[in-house]
């Protein structure tokens, strides 16, 4: 199977980017839109947030014993 030469056509395209000190333009179709709010991200971020908060709202108990007896065990028993 023959395969084609391509480190040529490379090394010539990378010859032709180091002459050039401006980027190259954008290409587009569509033109540019300025920086803007994606209320759809927003519906989806908040939901997911909301779902954890529910989920996770039965463990907070457990979570905040276990953060107590490790407070009343640092205040005993203080380690040098």
């Amino acid at each position: 199977m023959l395969t084609p030469n391509l480190s040529v056509s490379m090394a010539d395209d990378a010859d032709e980017s180091t002459d050039s000190i401006l980027p190259e333009p954008l290409r587009t179709v569509t033109p540019l839109t300025g920086p803007h709010r994606d209320e759809s991200m927003d519906v989806i971020g908040w939901g997911m947030f909301l779902g954890l908060l529910v989920l996770l709202m039965p463990l907070l108990p457990f979570i905040l014993i276990v953060w107590l007896i490790s407070k009343v065990t640092e205040a005993v028993a203080p380690s040098n």
